[in-house]
C-alpha cells in the first residue's frame, strides 16, 4: 500500500489572520500618557482696561533653590510652614500692611458694575464684546458669592504667588511645595462651601449646573493665582 502524501498548509492566511489581530491589538490597546500639575495661571489683562503697577505686598514669593532651601518672602522656611504662610497670604486676616489689601466685595457693588458693564456691551463694538462679556460673567459670579456668602473680603486682581524653581531643584521638593500651595487655596474653599452647603469643595461635580455655579462662585472668593518661573 503506498503512502499518502500530506496536504501542504498554506500559510499565506495565517500571515492575514497574524495582521488582522496586530491592528486589533494596536487599535484596543491604551497607552499611559503623562499628566502634568493643574495650575490656574493669571489671565492677561485685557488691552483696554486700566493697567496695574503690581506692589510688592501683592506677591507672595516662593522660591525653591538648588540646595532645596525653601524661600518664602525672602525668609527659609520649612514645608511644613508653608501652608499656613500661604493662608495667611490670601486672606490677611489681620490687615497686615505687608500683604495684599483685601478688597470689601458687596452686593450693591456687584449690582453697580454689573449695570455699568451692560451699557458698556451695548455700546461697544463686535472687537471689545467678549472682553466687557468675560468681565461680565466674572461680576455676575462676584454677584452670586455674595448672595451665597454674604459680603466677603478679596484679594486684589493683581495679587498672585510667584513660585519660582532652580535648575537644580528636586522634583521632590517641587512636587511638595506644589501640594501644599494646592492644599493652602483648597481647604479654604472646602471650609467655604461646607459652611453653607454642608459639602467639601472636592465634592463639587462641574457638570452639574447647580455645582458648577458654586464652583465659579467660590473661585472668585478663593482665587488661585500660580505663576511659575526658573530662577536659572
Amino acid at each position: 500500500m503506498g503512502r499518502r502524501e500530506l496536504q501542504e498548509i498554506n500559510a499565506g492566511s495565517m500571515a492575514d489572520i497574524a495582521f488582522l489581530l496586530l491592528i486589533f491589538f494596536l487599535v484596543t490597546t491604551t497607552m499611559d500618557t503623562d499628566e502634568g500639575i493643574n495650575a490656574t495661571l493669571p489671565q492677561k489683562t485685557p488691552p483696554d482696561m486700566p493697567q496695574n503697577i503690581v506692589k510688592e505686598r501683592n506677591v507672595f514669593k516662593v522660591i525653591a533653590n538648588k540646595n532645596d532651601e525653601l524661600l518664602v518672602e525672602d525668609d527659609l522656611l520649612g514645608v511644613d510652614e508653608l501652608k499656613d504662610k500661604t493662608i495667611e497670604f490670601l486672606r490677611n486676616p489681620s490687615n497686615d500692611e505687608n500683604l495684599p489689601e483685601m478688597q470689601l466685595m458687596t452686593l450693591a457693588k456687584c449690582e453697580e458694575s454689573i449695570t455699568t458693564l451692560k451699557r458698556l456691551l451695548g455700546n461697544s463694538n463686535a472687537e471689545n464684546s467678549k472682553t466687557w462679556e468675560k468681565e461680565l460673567s466674572k461680576w455676575e459670579d462676584r454677584k452670586r458669592a455674595c448672595e451665597w456668602f454674604g459680603n466677603y473680603r478679596m484679594l486684589p486682581d493683581v495679587a498672585l504667588i510667584s513660585l519660582q524653581n532652580d535648575n537644580g531643584t528636586s522634583y521632590e521638593l517641587y512636587i511638595t511645595v506644589q501640594n501644599e500651595l494646592n492644599a493652602a487655596v483648597n481647604e479654604l474653599r472646602n471650609d467655604l462651601v461646607f459652611k453653607k452647603f454642608g459639602r467639601s469643595f472636592k465634592e463639587l461635580d462641574s457638570k452639574n449646573p447647580d455645582d458648577k455655579l458654586i464652583i465659579k462662585a467660590v473661585r472668585q472668593v478663593i482665587p488661585k493665582r500660580i505663576s511659575e518661573a526658573r530662577t536659572s
